[in-house]
């Protein structure tokens, strides 16, 4: 069944959605939209990990990253000391092109560095949190002006809702009706290959790592919209919680396979779960029965992608 992994994680959110229904007949209705919007950041920075993971690497520097550029757009903009108080509109343009830039340079360390991609990006990792510290000097960020607020905070329909819907959609399109998308599968599934189909594997890999770091960026601009505060523990474990939320939405974890709308319904899933527990009153217990769930779902997720490849047609035993 070509959608069985999609079609697995509907009947998950159903039967989470009973679930809370039980404590509380309406627990869907008055938390969908919080749901969404919670999962707001997770879901664009997947978008670009997924693209990632799709080439065979793997990023585990996203959550330092968007506490990075949080950190840098809130001493940009913030009204208040230690911020400059620059026009929020330059202040995002020069966030998005600092993520950008730095996604690059993650890419031409691991095709030009040759450095193992979990290896890079987990140097990257420390280093990012080390800058991050150093930038926030220990201390909270606050009072950021209208114009960026309005971003997480203003309309009816909220705007960083829509642009996450059309981050989605364009991913969507790319993966799947673009020459673009079909390399980046292509480099995935077999790299020697798609060099003698004329594909350049380092453009392609140089490419999602550089829009893998735009969308962090994007997304760190929504957090501090939506929330109006920067400290130190922004984007703290964001990358593991990425990561589960890609391989358990039924992107394999050594290339070349994934859609994005199985990575959409794990990242709501995934979210719902944290919901949930919450709402259940278990207090720090949540955290830990979170972090349990998401490892259970992320090794069943990868024993069951290793087993489904080794039982194809020219799979490894």
């Amino acid at each position: 069944m070509k959608y069985r992994r999609e079609a697995s994680l509907i009947v998950l959110v159903g039967a989470l959605s009973f679930l809370a229904t039980l404590f509380d007949a309406s627990f869907v209705p008055a938390n969908a939209i919080d749901i969404l919007i919670n999962s707001i950041p997770t879901m664009i920075i997947s978008c670009g990990v997924m693209l990632v993971i799709i080439t065979g690497e793997i990023d585990i520097s996203v959550g330092s990253l968007l506490g990075l550029l949080a950190a840098t757009l809130a001493l940009l903009s913030s009204t208040a000391e230690p911020g400059l108080g620059i026009h929020p509109y330059l202040a995002i343009a020069i966030v998005l092109t600092v993520g950008t830039l730095i996604g690059l340079g993650t890419g031409c360390l691991v095709v030009y560095g040759r450095v193992p991609s979990i290896i890079a990006t987990l140097g990257l990792l420390i280093a990012l949190d080390g800058a991050q510290d150093w930038l926030m000097g220990g201390g909270d960020i606050k009072h950021f002006p209208q114009e960026l607020r309005y971003l997480g905070t203003g309309t009816t329909i909220p705007i960083n809702l829509i642009l996450t819907i059309l981050v989605v959609a364009g991913t969507g399109l790319l993966c799947h009706k673009t020459a673009l998308g079909r390399r980046i599968y292509a480099v995935g599934s077999n790299p020697s290959a798609a060099r003698l189909a004329g594909i350049s594997v380092t453009t392609t890999k140089l490419f999602v790592f550089a829009l893998t770091g735009m969308l962090t960026a994007i997304a760190a601009i929504l957090w501090v919209a939506k929330l109006g505060n920067v400290s130190t523990s922004t984007g703290a474990g964001l990358e593991l919680k990425v990561v589960t939320c890609v391989v358990v939405g039924g992107v394999s974890i050594r290339g070349g396979r994934g859609r994005i709308l199985g990575v959409v319904l794990a990242v709501i899933l995934i979210t719902m779960i944290r919901t949930v527990l919450n709402f259940m009153d278990l207090g720090s217990e949540a955290v830990k029965w979170q972090r349990a769930i998401e490892g259970v779902m992320i090794l069943v997720a990868v024993t069951s992608d290793h087993f489904t490849q080794r039982n194809q047609p020219g799979g490894k035993s």
